[in-house]
C-alpha cells in the first residue's frame, strides 16, 4: 500500500503543474496538467459513443488518465521546445504560426521526446504491483504510437480538447493566435466524428467567422 499512496501522491503533482503550451503564450493562470486530464477524459468519453465502430470506453478512459502521467518527471513538450528564444515576447511571436520541420528532424524530435517521457513513466509506475504497472504501460504505449482504434482515437482527442481550450482562451483574452490550431487541426484530424466537433465549435465560439490572427 505505501508504493501505491506514493504513486497517488506524485502524480498529485500534475495538478499544480501549468501546461507549457499556454506559458509560452502568456496566457494568464493557464490550466494545469490534470486539468487538462479531467476533460479530455470526459471527451473522449462521450465522443467515443457516437462513433460507429464500437470502442472499448473503459480503455479509452484508462487511457485518457494514463496519458499524460509521464510528465511528472518528464515535464511537459510542446512542439515549440527546441526553437523556443529565452526573451518571452519573442516566444508568443513564435507561436503565432505552426512550427515545420524537415522529416529527418521531425523524427529525431518525436524520438527524443519519446525515450524522455518513457522514462519518466518507467521511474512512476517501476513500484507499483506488476499488474497495474504492465497495464498502464500498455496503455501509454498505444496512445504514443496509436496501435489500437482506442489509441487512434484517443491521440486526435487529445488534440481537440488543446484546440478547444485555446479558442477558449481565445475567446477570454484575445489570444493565442487561432490560425496555428486551425492548421493543427486540419493536418492531424480525420476522424469524422472530431472533426463534426471542430465544425460545431466554429459556430458556436466564431459564429463561423474565424479571427484573422
Amino acid at each position: 500500500m505505501d508504493d501505491i499512496i506514493n504513486f497517488f501522491s506524485e502524480i498529485g503533482k500534475l495538478k499544480g503543474m501549468p501546461r507549457k503550451g499556454w506559458v509560452i503564450r502568456n496566457i494568464k493562470n493557464p490550466e494545469s496538467i490534470a486539468e487538462h486530464t479531467f476533460r479530455v477524459a470526459i471527451m473522449a468519453w462521450i465522443l467515443g459513443e457516437r462513433k460507429k465502430t464500437n470502442l472499448n470506453i473503459e480503455k479509452l478512459l484508462k487511457m485518457a488518465l494514463i496519458h499524460d502521467l509521464c510528465e511528472v518527471y518528464a515535464g511537459d513538450t510542446t512542439p515549440y521546445n527546441s526553437l523556443l528564444p529565452k526573451d518571452k515576447k519573442k516566444q508568443v511571436e513564435l507561436t503565432k504560426s505552426w512550427p515545420r520541420f524537415s522529416e529527418e528532424e521531425k523524427k529525431r524530435l518525436m524520438k527524443e521526446k519519446y525515450n524522455r517521457e518513457k522514462k519518466g513513466l518507467e521511474k512512476l509506475v517501476k513500484n507499483l504491483p506488476a499488474r497495474l504497472k504492465e497495464e498502464i504501460r500498455n496503455l501509454w504505449f498505444d496512445y504514443e504510437k496509436g496501435l489500437s482504434p482506442e489509441g487512434r482515437f484517443f491521440r486526435q482527442t487529445d488534440r481537440i480538447e488543446s484546440f478547444m481550450q485555446a479558442v477558449e482562451y481565445w475567446k477570454r483574452y484575445k489570444k493565442p493566435a487561432q490560425r496555428p490550431w486551425w492548421l493543427q487541426a486540419k493536418e492531424l484530424i480525420d476522424d469524422p466524428v472530431l472533426i463534426e466537433f471542430i465544425d460545431g465549435i466554429d459556430k458556436s465560439f466564431y459564429k463561423n467567422k474565424k479571427p484573422k490572427n
